[in-house]
């Protein structure tokens, strides 16, 4: 298959930048080795409701983010959940007057949305192999096609990124500054309760001090009609115990679950996510990486340093910058 551009990754990053790129005339792929698109816009079905299992909601900081959230809320795609959270020591949430979005029906509905916006989206699709051969980009994968493009866009965490560049010759600086990049994992857990729940207003706590630092109630959130938990477990606490065993995991979260829990409440059906990349501890300073040398540039989230969502955002917007200016 021949594009100009190839993006490795359909999360927020990938799908902005390959958004922009199109609107730009520039001919697009996306492929995703998962079975949807999303990352970590994910949400999970379980016992006849849903839950969000990797990112819990997104703020905004920037024009340009604020702008593009103002559309979402005219089409009913997000909605403001709150402005911030109880620490779980306090009967009142704590706020600091910033939004706190949520996407309506779950956080992978944005992903959806924002899909239906581009075109040439292949999932399920594991890249194998990249080499940069003759002045274009041969890339290998599972689905026993190879794509031939101009320029490479790669969204996945960085040490994915930089396993699958192996046989690219990189020059030192810039491998040297994505090496910098470091993530954090979270162990999740995902609770179906049948009873009652007492989280603080609006259905949350977040301390970081905590092993278990979130606990938030998607029904709460308004996401589902089912009384489900996410919980959260700290990078340090998921990186400690990353191959614990599930059982004795839901055994950890629920002693951090149970205050919140009334009398008589009981379990009908947890499931447990390991995010080996969940949050970025260390980013590199600007929106993106263009490789020297290469038509290559390397987005996401642990690049601008903004966070998690919105920093996805404004990476896949430079991202596409980058890359359209290679074509002019």
């Amino acid at each position: 298959m021949e594009r100009q551009v190839l993006v490795v990754g359909a999360g927020l990053s990938g799908l902005i930048a390959a958004r922009e790129l199109q609107k730009n005339g520039i001919s697009t792929v996306v492929v995703d080795k998962g079975t949807g698109v999303g990352g970590r816009l994910a949400t999970r079905h379980i016992a006849g409701g849903v839950a969000d299992h990797g990112a819990q909601f997104f703020t905004a900081r920037t024009n340009i983010f604020k702008a593009e959230i103002e559309e979402w809320l005219a089409e009913d795609l997000v909605r403001v959940w709150g402005y911030g959270w109880s620490d779980g020591s306090l009967k009142r949430t704590v706020s600091d007057g910033h939004p706190r979005y949520v996407t309506n029906g779950g956080m992978n509905n944005l992903a959806k949305h924002l899909a239906k916006e581009v075109q040439d989206i292949e999932v399920d699709v594991r890249v194998t192999d990249i080499k940069w051969i003759d002045d274009e980009w041969q890339v290998k994968a599972t689905n026993d096609g190879v794509y031939h493009c101009q320029a490479l866009l790669m969204t996945p965490p960085v040490p994915q990124s930089l396993e699958l560049l192996s046989k690219v010759n990189i020059a030192p600086e810039d491998r040297s500054a994505l090496q910098r990049i470091q993530y954090g994992p979270c162990i999740c857990g995902i609770h179906v309760i049948d009873g009652e729940v007492n989280l603080p207003e609006p259905g949350a706590v977040q301390n970081f001090v905590e092993p278990v630092y979130w606990i938030a109630n998607n029904e709460a959130k308004g996401i589902t009609d089912k009384t489900i938990l996410t919980a959260h477990a700290s990078s340090n606490w998921s990186r400690n115990n990353f191959d614990m065993p599930d059982e004795a995991v839901l055994g950890f979260i629920h002693e951090a679950i149970q205050p919140y829990l009334g009398p008589g409440a009981t379990y009908v059906e947890e499931q447990i996510k390991r995010w080996r990349y969940s949050v970025p501890l260390i980013t590199h300073p600007r929106d993106t990486l263009i490789a020297r040398g290469l038509p290559l540039v390397f987005a996401g989230d642990a690049f601008g340093g903004r966070g998690r969502i919105e920093g996805a955002y404004m990476s896949g917007l430079e991202a596409a910058k980058a890359v359209g200016e290679m074509f002019t």
